[in-house]
């Protein structure tokens, strides 16, 4: 069975929330208990290891970034407001003003 879109994102943020710490965790213990290996082989061995930790949650990861694509492009213009009036609830900026006194003259 094929995950949601919003059950992605969700198993997403506990993986990367509480999944990724523990694997830290649990990668420098085991690391701890085989002995202090030369410097380089720890490196290359930390290096290999995270980037495995992500290979089995590819499906997991794959499209959470993106817009809902089954709530159609209404949804996808309400997530990502772009055009002319796209930014019209915003604060309007305060414009610089020239003739400030820096302190400098006195």
């Amino acid at each position: 069975m094929a995950l949601s879109w919003k059950a992605r994102r969700r198993w997403s943020l506990v993986i990367l929330l509480i999944g990724l710490p523990a694997y830290v965790v649990v990668a420098v213990t085991v690391l701890n208990w085989l002995g202090r290996p030369p410097m380089w082989l720890e490196l290359l061995v930390y290096i290999l290891l995270g980037l495995l930790w992500a290979l089995p949650f590819r499906f997991v990861f794959r499209g959470v970034g993106q817009s809902d694509p089954d709530a159609g492009p209404e949804a996808a213009a309400e997530c990502h407001p772009a055009g002319p009036g796209a930014d019209d609830e915003a604060e309007p900026r305060a414009e610089p003003q020239s003739g400030v006194d820096t302190g400098q003259g006195r």
